[in-house]
């Protein structure tokens, strides 16, 4: 039996270090064989640097997925290409840096990753997901029937079809980006188990693990503002996912919802953010 804990979305300092600080314990408590992690809000609340996927690598994560903040921080562009284990979407046109897809050996086998974004409500608007994941899949499966997908999209409906669309092709199709834990956790008739959203790494008291009164303001006003990430209590939001190595069917899917660390409790500075044109509460 293959166990998997997949993380939703990391939100800036207080979300990483609530990951860096817990995750040996989670992986001793459930006898984890591979930990997935939606990193691309680490960085100040957007994006991802290479010393944060370094360090979240060498904490014991296997893989990193993202979505639309993936190129936020700039020195991305030229560090993805070095690290393979750091992924971008998979429907991203060719010749964009990075992969969209990694197969990594473990001692029960080869457990394959994959990330696609959606295109309803997203920006930018990427080539077609359910194409560019059914050539991914089709790939992967030559090599592994053990892969999990992370559908990173707005709308509970595109990662519900990408789920439906996937069953019995993937072991798991997990959903990020929207920052909410759902609980409709399942296992599909083919064997693919499903969650529409992880949920986020980050700040409970918080829109989406930024500062409150920023957001509200801006809903109020229309006017430009920054958007910090929020302090105070952490929660750790996921799933764990149980397959059989042998098959690829997943047998088992449960929430995760773990406490993190209180925000005031680290004090490495964030990322300096460009606020030009700062994103949208609903764009976070």
């Amino acid at each position: 039996m293959l166990t998997i804990l997949f993380l939703g979305d990391i939100v800036g300092q207080p979300g990483r270090a609530a990951v860096l600080a817990r995750l040996p314990e989670l992986k001793a408590k459930h006898a984890l064989d591979f930990v997935i992690v939606n990193g691309e809000n680490a960085a100040g609340g957007r994006g991802i640097t290479g010393k944060i996927t370094i360090d979240l690598l060498r904490a014991g994560v296997s893989v990193i997925t993202s979505g639309d903040h993936i190129w936020d921080q700039k020195e991305i562009l030229s560090f993805i290409d070095t690290e393979p284990r750091l992924l971008r979407p998979v429907n991203y046109p060719d010749g964009a840096p990075g992969s969209g897809s990694i197969i990594l050996e473990t001692a029960k086998g080869k457990i394959g990753v994959l990330n696609v974004q959606g295109r309803t409500f997203m920006q930018p608007i990427l080539d077609n997901p359910f194409h560019a994941v059914e050539a991914a899949v089709t790939k992967m499966r030559n090599e592994t029937l053990n892969i999990i997908v992370d559908a990173h999209s707005e709308t509970t409906s595109e990662k519900i079809t990408l789920g439906r669309f996937l069953d019995g092709k993937v072991s798991a199709v997990i959903g990020t980006h929207t920052h909410v834990q759902t609980a409709d956790e399942q296992i599909f008739p083919g064997g693919t188990a499903f969650l529409c959203d992880a949920g986020m790494c980050g700040p409970v008291n918080s829109i989406l693990g930024r500062a409150v009164d920023p957001i509200m303001n801006r809903f109020i006003s229309n006017l430009p503002s920054s958007f910090p990430v929020a302090g105070g209590e952490v929660r750790l939001r996921g799933a764990l996912v149980q397959i059989d190595e042998k098959t690829g069917r997943a047998v088992g899917i449960t929430r995760i919802d773990e406490p993190g660390l209180s925000a005031s409790a680290a004090s490495e500075p964030e990322p300096k953010m460009n606020i030009e044109n700062p994103p949208s509460p609903e764009q976070t």
